[in-house]
C-alpha cells in the first residue's frame, strides 16, 4: 500500500513537474515585442535632463535592443545548461540573431559612425563596448555571455550620456553622413543575402557555383564543385527561421532609429521613402506565426512554407537595402 502511494506519488509529482516546465518553455518563448524608440528617446533624456542630439537615438536603440536579450521573460537562453531553458531551441536561436545585429551596429558605430576621418581617434566608450558583445553567445563559465554584455551596455551608456554632454571635456561624436550611413548598409546586406540563401535552402536547390563569375582573371584557393545540392537539416530548419525572425526584429528596431538621426541625409538623397519601404518589410516579416511549428511545405504543395515568406521578405528588404545605398551613392 505504502510502495503504491509513493509511487502514485512520483508519477503525479513528475507529470507536475513536466507540465510545469512546459509553460514556463512555452512563455520564455514568446517573441518580445517591438520597442517604441521615441518613447525610450524621450524617457532616457527625460530621466537625464538632456535634450538628445544626434546619435542619441541610435545608441538608444542599441541599448535598448541589447537589453532585451537580458531582460526579456527567462533572461538571456543561449548559454543555459538547466531545464527548461536547455531543451529549448526556437528562442535560442532567435536571441542568436539578435546579437549578430547588435554585434553589426556596435562595430559600424566604433568604425564609422563616431569617427570623422580615418585618422581620428576611436571613442573609448565603443572601444570597451564592441568587443565585449563578440564573446562566445553560449559561454556560461566566468566571465558568461551575459555578463559581459551588460558590460557592454554599460560603455553603451556612457557614450550616450557623453553625446548629450556637449559641454564636457569627455565629450563623444556620432556623425550622420552619408558615407557613415553607405557602411552600416553594407554589413546589413551581406548579412540578410545569408540569410535570405539560408532560408532558401529549406527546400533544397541544386546550385551552380557562381564565386568567380564576372572576373576572367579571378582565382580561388582550392577548386570549386560547379553544381552543389544543397538543403538545410530538417531539424535545422525552425533554428534558420527563428535566428532570420530575431535579426530582423533587431535590424526593424535599429532602422526606425537610423531614420531619426539621418533624417537630413536621407532627405538631402530623395531616399527616405527607400528606407521606410525597407522597414514596411521588416514589419511584415515580424507578423504572428499562427502554427505550433515551422512549416516545410514543398514549392507549390499543399502545406505552407514558413521560410520561403519569411526569405520573400528578407530579399525584398535587400533589394531596397541595394537602391538605398545606390542613392546614398549617387543622390
Amino acid at each position: 500500500m505504502n510502495t503504491m502511494f509513493s509511487t502514485k506519488t512520483i508519477v503525479w509529482a513528475f507529470t507536475g513537474i513536466f507540465f510545469l516546465l512546459y509553460g514556463v518553455g512555452v512563455y520564455w518563448s514568446f517573441e518580445p515585442q517591438p520597442i517604441n524608440i521615441h518613447a525610450e528617446v524621450t524617457q532616457a533624456a527625460k530621466t537625464a535632463n538632456v535634450t538628445p542630439v544626434v546619435g542619441y537615438t541610435t545608441t538608444t536603440a542599441l541599448i535598448k535592443v541589447s537589453e532585451t536579450l537580458l531582460n526579456k521573460p527567462g533572461g538571456y537562453l543561449s548559454n543555459d545548461i538547466m531545464p527548461p531553458s536547455v531543451f529549448l531551441d526556437n528562442m535560442p536561436a532567435w536571441e542568436f540573431g539578435v546579437l549578430e545585429m547588435v554585434r553589426d551596429m556596435a562595430l559600424v558605430m566604433r568604425k564609422d559612425f563616431s569617427r570623422s576621418q580615418s585618422q581620428s581617434l576611436v571613442n573609448k566608450h565603443l572601444q570597451e563596448a564592441q568587443p565585449r558583445f563578440n564573446i562566445d553567445s553560449k559561454n556560461w563559465a566566468v566571465p558568461s555571455a551575459e555578463s559581459e554584455y551588460a558590460e557592454a551596455i554599460k560603455h553603451l551608456y556612457a557614450y550616450r550620456s557623453a553625446l548629450a554632454n556637449t559641454s564636457s571635456k569627455d565629450k563623444a561624436q556620432f556623425y550622420a553622413r552619408a558615407d557613415n550611413l553607405r557602411a552600416y548598409i553594407e554589413e546589413v546586406q551581406k548579412r540578410l543575402g545569408s540569410y535570405s540563401q539560408r532560408l532558401s535552402l529549406s527546400v533544397g536547390r541544386n546550385e551552380i557555383d557562381t564565386d568567380l563569375a564576372g572576373d576572367s582573371r579571378a582565382e580561388q584557393s582550392s577548386q570549386g564543385v560547379s553544381h552543389l545540392q544543397l538543403q538545410t537539416d530538417w531539424w535545422k530548419i525552425d533554428d534558420v527561421f527563428y535566428e532570420a525572425r530575431g535579426a530582423t526584429w533587431a535590424l526593424l528596431q535599429l532602422l526606425r532609429a537610423v531614420e531619426i538621426d539621418f533624417n537630413s541625409v536621407l532627405e538631402g538623397k530623395n531616399a527616405k521613402i527607400s528606407l521606410q519601404q525597407i522597414i514596411r518589410e521588416l514589419e511584415a516579416s515580424q507578423e504572428s506565426l499562427w502554427s505550433p511549428m515551422v512549416l516545410n511545405g514543398s514549392g507549390f504543395g499543399l502545406l505552407a512554407n514558413h521560410s520561403l515568406v519569411m526569405a520573400n521578405y528578407i530579399s525584398r528588404a535587400n533589394a531596397a537595402l541595394i537602391d538605398l545605398n545606390e542613392l546614398l551613392t549617387k543622390g
